[in-house]
């Protein structure tokens, strides 16, 4: 690997005490959770050490934030969005969270297309809102779609008041084409909902396929939108709490400012963010190369393997979605792995009914760890056909 993302060795990842390494038994392979193994950027961590040595621990301030990721997006997202507009938050769901309490009444409808992300289900009924689904198309060979008919006719019943689009898709890690997303523009237009856009896995998109901000269409619904993304993905700053939300207009500025209480980000976060936008790129170009060979070697090693697991390589970000239907596990093939392999995946139904049958493997590591788990995989399916014989 290269040596910026340091050399993933077990011993050393076991002696962290983040979820991720603290969920389960040291036997364990973690592989769940959306945390990758690599050392940080050293410029992030020089942010962060220079602030400790002078006890700069404080309550944030949003400080360069929005002119550095400004910057980033201009240069890697093809998107300029205005400084002014670009607040700090904790993280991208407490975002979304707050939003949806000041522009949707109680019991109002909440549109997502799963299978996505879990907590998006979890806050919406947190908050006092409905959940309504949308359900993504199969497409086969392990791909989704849009499926613009379903989302026309959730958005069209009167109780319904926004929607939230998870772009690039988490778990699926697939990227919505311009007309894709205009399709969705148009339809919350119609409509008249409020439509939130989860970019957290934007930093991350892999060779081969371009990437559309939502902010950068030419759609009315642009300026209308509220959009959340964080380096907490693209550098693994989960712990350090910082996310950005983007409002498209002054009014929706003005409501992110008016929570300025409710989505106080962390100090070191806002530090670490910035030397993320601004100092990092040769950090994250590092990871992104990483990625795009740990799903080649992922494809080969399910083919040797695993023949019956389908796997789309995903076009951005560092989450595997395969269909594990084929093994003959269940519904929850994710326990099957960790009972009988010791490797810990996330269970498809965390992502919706629609994930029944699948299960999402964290790539974001050495090639090796990649390899480990695999096999882990691969013991447990003979392990569990063999008790099941």
């Amino acid at each position: 690997m290269n040596p910026l993302l340091g050399t993933c060795s077990l011993p050393e990842l076991a002696r962290r005490k983040s979820h991720k390494w603290r969920a389960y038994p040291p036997d364990v392979l973690p592989a769940f959770v959306a945390e990758m193994d690599f050392d940080i950027a050293e410029p992030i961590a020089d942010a962060v050490r220079a602030a400790l040595a002078i006890s700069d621990t404080g309550y944030p301030h949003i400080g360069e934030l929005g002119e550095a990721f400004a910057a980033f997006a201009a240069g890697r997202l093809g998107w300029l969005p205005d400084p002014a507009r670009v607040f700090a938050i904790p993280d991208v769901m407490t975002g979304i969270a707050e939003v949806l309490i000041a522009t949707t009444p109680p019991g109002s409808g909440v549109v997502i297309s799963p299978p996505v992300y879990g907590p998006f289900a979890m806050r919406i009924g947190l908050i006092g809102r409905r959940v309504v689904s949308a359900p993504l198309r199969w497409a086969g060979g392990g791909r989704y779609d849009l499926d613009a008919d379903v989302l026309d006719r959730v958005l069209a019943d009167d109780g319904v008041r926004a929607y939230v689009l998870c772009s690039p898709h988490n778990p699926l890690g697939q990227i919505w084409t311009r007309d894709q997303l205009l399709t969705i523009a148009e339809l919350c237009l119609r409509h008249g909902v409020e439509l939130l856009v989860d970019e957290i896995h934007a930093p991350l998109v892999l060779p081969g396929v371009p990437y559309v901000a939502f902010g950068s269409l030419d759609h009315e619904m642009a300026e209308r939108a509220y959009v959340f993304t964080s380096a907490s993905k693209g550098w693994n700053l989960a712990g350090l709490k910082c996310g950005v939300a983007v409002a498209g207009s002054a009014d929706a500025a003005e409501l992110l400012s008016d929570r300025w209480e409710s989505l106080l980000a962390g100090h070191l976060g806002v530090l670490g963010s910035v030397a993320a936008f601004t100092q990092s790129m040769a950090w994250l170009d590092a990871v992104v190369e990483q990625i795009d060979q740990n799903r080649a070697l992922l494809a080969r090693l399910l083919a040797e393997q695993l023949p019956e697991v389908g796997y789309a390589p995903g076009e951005a970000s560092f989450l595997a979605w395969l269909d594990c239907r084929g093994l003959g596990l269940g519904d929850d093939p994710a326990g099957a792995f960790l009972d009988h392999g010791k490797v810990a995946l996330s269970p498809g139904h965390f992502f919706g009914s629609e994930g029944a049958g699948f299960a999402r493997l964290n790539i974001g590591t050495s090639p090796e760890l990649v390899t480990e788990a695999v096999s882990r995989m691969a013991s447990a399916v003979a392990a569990f056909r063999q008790i099941a014989s």
